[in-house]
């Protein structure tokens, strides 16, 4: 015999069917959560696991001090990864949101000497505790987060020149190619690894998402022309709001 629904799901598909069907509006409120858990006949904490369950859905929102309310849908845009997405002279980001009608900009914060850990260490072809650039950043579509990323750059490769600091000197925020090629450095490939994950509390504090939201991690290296790593980073892009499609280009001259 199939174990039965534990009661807070019972509630949360009615409650969904009940959206659905259009019985509450967007931006309408629910009845109280008393009055819904005694309608469903139902405890208090059972009935708030069940609209708990529809936030991280998306289909709630709940508004301190005010109540709980029908989302508007969600809108999931397509982000493209693409061979031809850094050679722009402007940063990747933003010219990426411009293209999509968006104002792009970032916080971010860089230290420098941070000792490699063995996993940076690794993907950079470096030895632990090398000295490296970390730097953080928020990624922002007008105003919203929709994006972080945590990059490492080896400092014995940047560590003398004017663009150590990837937010400051001559090319600040112009991305990690234009930056490189400035010093000397031509990068050619990229070599992102994509994976499915779970938003730890700190980034979902910083996406605005639920703890445990689904998200997508890329694993990203640049090589330069001798199959050197100069740069790494972990991009961590919020499910629910973007998709990602890698443009793959296809030699038609080959056979």
């Amino acid at each position: 015999m199939a174990a039965q629904q534990p009661p807070y799901m019972r509630v949360a598909d009615d409650l969904r069917r009940r959206i659905a069907a259009g019985e509450w509006p967007v931006g309408g409120r629910l009845p109280s959560r008393a009055q819904l858990a005694a309608d469903y006949g139902v405890g208090p904490n059972v009935l708030q696991k069940a609209q708990e369950r529809l936030i991280i859905e998306g289909l709630l929102e709940g508004r301190a001090g005010s109540g709980t309310y029908v989302c508007r849908p969600r809108e999931r845009l397509r982000m493209v990864r693409s061979r031809h997405r850094e050679p722009r002279g402007d940063s990747p980001f933003r010219s990426d949101m411009r293209e999509q009608g968006r104002r792009g900009t970032w916080d971010s914060h860089s230290e420098a000497r941070v000792p490699a850990p063995d996993r940076i260490a690794q993907r950079l072809a470096i030895e632990p505790g090398d000295p490296c650039v970390r730097t953080v950043y928020e990624f922002l579509a007008d105003g919203r987060p929709v994006q972080l990323s945590e990059s490492w750059e080896p400092m014995a490769i940047t560590g003398e020149t004017p663009v150590v600091l990837p937010e400051l000197g001559p090319l600040a925020g112009m991305g990690v190619v234009d930056r490189m090629r400035s010093i000397g450095v031509v990068i050619e490939t990229a070599v992102e690894v994509p994976r499915p994950a779970r938003a730890t509390q700190a980034q979902a504090n910083l996406l605005g998402i639920s703890l445990g939201d689904l998200v997508t991690e890329i694993e990203r290296t640049y090589y330069d022309a001798e199959g050197r790593p100069v740069e790494t980073a972990d991009i961590v892009v919020p499910d629910a709001r973007w998709e990602i499609a890698y443009e793959i280009p296809i030699d038609s001259a080959g056979s």
